[in-house]
Order: structure tokens, then C-alpha cells, then sequence
């Protein structure tokens, strides 16, 4: 297994963990080849972590600055993959929020895995934003997501757009200069 400690400044909002857990909970739930598997959330004291699959190989974000843009096949194996999962979370009524090549696990044995689901809409509410903020990663967020408008699963396909953009070309298709452009 592999063990994600929450950071500090996530771990000392209570209200943030408690989010953090109910999604844990959910993610969990979502059995997917495609998608990391959640196992438990622990708590020890001030520390808390999440317990999932381990996941020997890459991200895609290491993959992308190691070697460069990634070859058309690679890039449409990787989205098709990837939709799978993201479609297999809609379908479950998950919605990522944080879909980037970060989060995008690549494995040695060739699977392609999404990581991280539930942590981007447990941090949605919490101290650490204001209402009406984002959450994700500014230049993968759809429109709706950068006003602070909710969001569905159309959010998630606009980010791996994004995302297979970069992949393929290397910049992503939109740069600013601020994180909201």
C-alpha cells in the first residue's frame, strides 16, 4: 500500500477532514481498473493519512518533463483510459475536480491510473478557500470552476482536454499571466 499524509495545514482544519474521510468513503467505493483504490483514512494523533493502492511507475506531469511531449498513440491510450475512469466516477456521482498530469499515474505494467479522487471536493468549503474561489489547478479548470460555479463531470472532460492537450503538444493550450488567466 502506499500512505498519503494530509499536510499539516489540511490535517489542522477538523471540518476539512471530515470532508476529506466522507470523500475517502466514497472513493473508495468506486472499483475501477483505471482508478487508485482507496483503502481507509487513518488517524494518529495530529497526523492523518490515507491508505491506498500502491502505484510502482510515474505520473504523467514526471513523464511529460523528463521526456518531452508525449507520441499521438501514447497520448490516446493514456485519454482513453482515463475517460474510462473518469466516466466510471460520473457514473458513481464522483466528481474529481482536479484532473492534471500530476494526478495521472502511470504504471510500470502499462496501466493508467487516476489518483486523488475526493481531496479536490474536500478542500471545496474549507477554511483554505473563500466562497465563490476555485479549487484545482488553475490552467486544468474548466470556466465554471475559475467564477466559482458548480460543477459536474463536463468539468473533469474539459480538464483531461486540457490535459491531452499538453501531453501532446508540450504547453497547454492557454497561458496567462496569472494562475486565472
Amino acid at each position: 500500500v502506499a500512505v498519503k499524509i494530509l499536510p499539516p495545514h489540511l490535517a489542522d482544519d477538523d471540518s476539512f477532514v471530515r470532508r476529506f474521510r466522507a470523500e475517502a468513503v466514497a472513493a473508495a467505493r468506486l472499483a475501477h481498473p483505471s482508478i487508485v483504490s482507496v483503502y481507509d483514512t487513518v488517524t494518529d494523533g495530529e497526523v492523518n493519512a490515507i491508505v491506498m493502492e500502491l502505484v510502482v511507475g510515474t505520473t504523467m506531469r514526471a513523464d511529460i518533463d523528463q521526456h518531452g511531449p508525449l507520441q499521438l498513440d501514447a497520448v490516446l491510450a493514456i485519454g482513453t483510459q482515463v475517460a474510462d475512469a473518469l466516466g466510471a466516477a460520473h457514473a458513481a456521482g464522483l466528481v474529481h475536480r482536479d484532473v492534471k498530469p500530476a494526478n495521472i499515474l502511470l504504471s510500470r505494467d502499462g496501466r493508467v491510473l487516476v489518483a486523488d479522487f475526493g481531496i479536490a471536493k474536500a478542500a471545496e468549503g474549507a477554511d483554505l478557500t473563500n466562497d465563490g474561489s476555485m479549487v484545482g489547478t488553475a490552467k486544468y479548470l474548466a470556466p465554471e470552476q475559475v467564477e466559482g460555479k458548480a460543477v459536474d463531470g463536463r468539468s473533469d472532460l474539459y480538464a483531461l482536454g486540457i490535459v491531452l492537450y499538453e501531453a501532446l503538444t508540450g504547453p497547454p493550450p492557454f497561458v496567462a499571466d496569472t494562475d486565472a488567466g
